[in-house]
C-alpha cells in the first residue's frame, strides 16, 4: 500500500486493528452459538461480549510480541484476548481451526471493500452521464487505428464508457456475492468438532452465506474471480484514461485534464500542460491487474489446505482494493473537470477536406447502379488526392468534377452526402439504450 495512492476509508479496512476486531467478532459469535447448543457455558460468550462492550483498544504491539514467540498469528491473538477477558476465554475457538477465522475475516474485508468500490463506481457513472448529456450532440471525429473514420459525438464516446462501467458494476456485484462466504467447519472442513449450526450463526451475524464445502479453506476460485473482476475494472479505467490522453495531444487537443491555477507541467518547459492524472491511472491499472495472475495461481492448493495463498493475499487484497478505490475516485475527478473543446473538435473534423463522408458517396454510387468495385475505385481515387494534399483539396469539389461520378450522381445528390447531421440521427436511440428512455 502506497499512501500517495490511498484513501482513508478503504485503507482502514486493512489495518491490523480492523483485522483483529473482525477476528474477535468471529470468535465471539461462534462462542455464542456454541453456548446456545450447550457445548460451552453461556457465561463464556457473555464474558467475551461484556469485555467487547467496553470498546477495548487492540494492542497490536502486544499481539505481535506474542506471535514472535508462538510463530502463529491466530494463537497470538487468542492468547492476548484471554489475558484481557480471563478464565472464560478458554472456551473460545472450540472445534475451530485458524482458517475459519482467517478466511471468514478476509471475506468480510473484501465485502466491505466491495461496498466502497461500488459507491466509487456509482460516482463515476454519475459523472460520465452528466458529461455525456452535456455533449450529446457535440460532433467530433471517430477514429479507427488512430485515423479519421466517420463523425460521432463526444457524448457518444462517453455513453460507451458509461455502458462499460455499468457492466463493471454488475460484475462487481456478482463478485461481491461470490466472495461473501463464511467457513467455520474445523480442521479439513468436516465439522467433526463443531456443529454446522455454528457456521450458520456466524455467517448470519456477519452478513455472509455459508461455504457449501470449505475443506479447511474457502475455495480460492472465488477469490480468483474477485480479483479478475477488479482487473477488468482497472482495464476499463485505463481505456477511458487513454482516450483522454490521446485527445489531449497537442495535434488533437479536443479535450484535456483540468489545469489548476499554480499547477506546473514541466520543470524545464513552462508551456507544458501534461495529462499526468490519466497517465497515472494507466500505471495504477497495471498494478491492479498485477494481482490477477497470483490470485489465479492461488486456486491450486494442496489437498484440503496449504498456506501458499496466504502471503499472496496479504499483498494483493489490500493493494488491489486500495489502488482501485483511488483510481476510480481519480477518474471521476478527471471526467467531472474535463475541459472539452467543441470548436477544436469541429476543426479536426473538417481537417481532411471532407474525407469523412466517403462511405456515403460509395453507397450512393452502388445504389445508382455502379458496381461496388467501381464505386470504391471512383471514390478512392479522389480521396487519395485529398489525403496527399493534407486536406488542402476538397473531396466534394473533386467528386463534382469527376465525370465518371457525375454520370451516376447529380451534383445535388453528391452534395447531399456531405451532410454532417446524417451521422447523428440515431444518437437518441443509442442514448436510450445506454441510459434508459
Amino acid at each position: 500500500m502506497v499512501p500517495r495512492y490511498s484513501r482513508p476509508d478503504m485503507t482502514a479496512i486493512w489495518t491490523p486493528e480492523a483485522r483483529f476486531r473482525i477476528w474477535f467478532e468471529i470468535e465471539a459469535h461462534a462462542t455464542e452459538a456454541l453456548a446456545d447448543l450447550g457445548i460451552v457455558p453461556k457465561s463464556a460468550a457473555k464474558a467475551l461480549w461484556d469485555w467487547w462492550a467496553t470498546n477495548p483498544a487492540i494492542d497490536v504491539a502486544a499481539i505481535d510480541a506474542i506471535e514472535a514467540v508462538t510463530k502463529h498469528d491466530v494463537i497470538a491473538f487468542l492468547t492476548w484476548v484471554a489475558e484481557q477477558v480471563g478464565d472464560e476465554a478458554r472456551f473460545m475457538h472450540q472445534g475451530m481451526t485458524s482458517s475459519d477465522v482467517l478466511d471468514t475475516c478476509l471475506s468480510v474485508q473484501l465485502v466491505r471493500a466491495s461496498d466502497i468500490l461500488l459507491a466509487d463506481l456509482d460516482a463515476l457513472l454519475a459523472a460520465i452521464k452528466t458529461r455525456a448529456y452535456e455533449h450529446k450532440m457535440t460532433p467530433t471525429i471517430g477514429r479507427s487505428h488512430g485515423i479519421h473514420a466517420e463523425p460521432v459525438t463526444f457524448g457518444l464516446k462517453l455513453a460507451g464508457a458509461y455502458a462499460e462501467f455499468a457492466r463493471c458494476k454488475a460484475r462487481l456485484v456478482a463478485a461481491r456475492a461470490d466472495i461473501a462466504t463464511c467457513a467455520v467447519s474445523g480442521a479439513v472442513g468436516t465439522f467433526a468438532n463443531i456443529d454446522p449450526a455454528v457456521e450458520a450463526h456466524v455467517a448470519a451475524k456477519l452478513g455472509l452465506t455459508v461455504e457449501p464445502a470449505s475443506t479447511q479453506v474457502i475455495p480460492r476460485d472465488r477469490h480468483a474471480m474477485y480479483f479478475a473482476t477488479l482487473g477488468v475494472i482497472a482495464s476499463s479505467i485505463e481505456r477511458l484514461a487513454i482516450e483522454v490522453r490521446h485527445l489531449q495531444r497537442t495535434e488533437v487537443l479536443e479535450a484535456e485534464e483540468y489545469f489548476s491555477p499554480g499547477q506546473k507541467g514541466s520543470s524545464a518547459m513552462p508551456h507544458k500542460r501534461n495529462p499526468v492524472l490519466t497517465e497515472n491511472l494507466t500505471g495504477l491499472a497495471r498494478m491492479v491487474r498485477s494481482a490477477v495472475v497470483p490470485a489465479l495461481e492461488n486456486v491450486a492448493l494442496w489437498h484440503e489446505r496449504d498456506i501458499s495463498h496466504s502471503s499472496v493475499e496479504r499483498y494483493i487484497a489490500p493493494d488491489a482494493t486500495i489502488t482501485l478505490d483511488f483510481a476510480l475516485a481519480r477518474l471521476t475527478g478527471v471526467i467531472d473537470k474535463l475541459l472539452v473543446y467543441p470548436a477544436r473538435m469541429q476543426k479536426n473534423l473538417d481537417k481532411m477536406g471532407g474525407l469523412v463522408h466517403s462511405q456515403r458517396v460509395l453507397l450512393a454510387l452502388t445504389q445508382a447502379g455502379v458496381s461496388r468495385e467501381d464505386s470504391y475505385r471512383l471514390v478512392q481515387r479522389n480521396a487519395m488526392k485529398v489525403w496527399e494534399s493534407d486536406g488542402e483539396l476538397s473531396l466534394l469539389e473533386l467528386l463534382k468534377a469527376d465525370a465518371d461520378v457525375t454520370a451516376a450522381l447529380s451534383v445535388a445528390e453528391i452534395e447531399d452526402k456531405f451532410d454532417l447531421g446524417y451521422h447523428l440521427k440515431h444518437v437518441d436511440t443509442i442514448f436510450s439504450r445506454v441510459f434508459g428512455a
